[in-house]
């Protein structure tokens, strides 16, 4: 019998930790959005370094302007979140073997590549809301949208564009869940194969902690260009009764064309700022459970 994870303790724990750290990430958020929208159909950029934006949003607009759109990052974890661990924990279950065998590293990686997809789905909106909060700023002000919060910007979303605006971009944000998931797990296998072959390196912390450095920086900059099309797909308006891209892929092209190749890793900085400790507890937490269980229940 399976039981749904959603009522459990720990789940709750983890929902209100993760919620708890989107406080502590969200001025990340906003500076990468900002970033990526920089500088659009053009080669100049607003921003120079992530420190130039961070600084120059604070002087702009305050301190309450860097947690701009932070009602929109909650729901946006507690929607994702809630959805991922719950299809995770419910195909983990399914796929166990009858004497209790876990799924092997394949379709471990599928489970999480297909949960990842499915949470991004559903917090699709939360997303299309908080790209819109943390852009607003940085328009004049007869252009803004001037959301008061993340449930007053759904409401206007249907409201002046129809339901169907509020997954505009589902289909990189699924991908972007997707890639992430897969070059997380591909490069922390591969960097810690290659630490410990290197002879300098045993199975401990510091191994870990080093492979999952790597692997989140393999991970943002395998994930930014799927990012950057979300983001600009999210925020982008109607002109002329014409959105300004066609689909993802047009997106690319403009941005190689004409803000060139590298603007497709604009807001790299505060991205891997943000990627990289969440990819560090993740693995290092995987590896002590990992442990644990082979201590508890296999030796001997």
């Amino acid at each position: 019998m399976i039981a749904w994870p959603l009522l459990d303790s720990w789940t709750f724990q983890t929902h209100c930790s993760w919620m708890g750290a989107t406080v502590f990430v969200q001025p990340l958020d906003l500076v990468k959005n900002r970033m990526q929208l920089s500088g659009e159909g053009a080669k100049t950029r607003e921003y120079k370094t992530s420190f130039h934006a961070l600084t120059s949003i604070l002087r702009a607009e305050g301190l309450r302007g860097i947690y701009t759109g932070l009602s929109a990052g909650l729901l946006r974890q507690a929607t994702y979140t809630t959805t991922r661990l719950g299809i995770y924990t419910v195909l983990f279950e399914r796929l166990t073997g009858a004497d209790g065998t876990p799924p092997g590293f394949l379709l471990k990686a599928v489970i999480g590549m297909t949960a990842g997809a499915t949470g991004a789905f559903v917090g699709t909106p939360a997303e299309v809301a908080l790209i819109r909060m943390t852009a607003d700023g940085r328009l004049p002000a007869d252009q803004r949208r001037g959301y008061k919060n993340v449930f007053n910007a759904l409401i206007r979303i249907v409201r002046e564009e129809g339901v169907l605006t509020l997954w505009r971009g589902c289909i990189p944000t699924m991908a972007r869940a997707v890639v992430v998931n897969a070059a997380q797990l591909a490069s922390y296998s591969q960097s810690k194969q290659f630490l410990l072959d290197s002879g300098y390196f045993s199975d401990n912390i510091l191994c870990h902690f080093c492979a999952s450095m790597i692997s989140g920086l393999v991970t943002t900059a395998a994930s930014m260009p799927v990012d950057i099309v979300k983001t600009r797909i999210q925020n982008m308006r109607m002109i002329d009764g014409k959105p300004e891209y066609k689909n993802g892929l047009d997106v690319l092209v403009k941005v190689v064309r004409y803000e060139g190749f590298f603007s497709l890793w604009k807001g790299f900085t505060p991205y891997y700022a943000r990627l990289g400790p969440h990819t560090v507890l993740t693995f290092i937490f995987l590896e002590q459970m990992n442990k644990a269980y082979k201590r508890l229940f296999l030796s001997g």
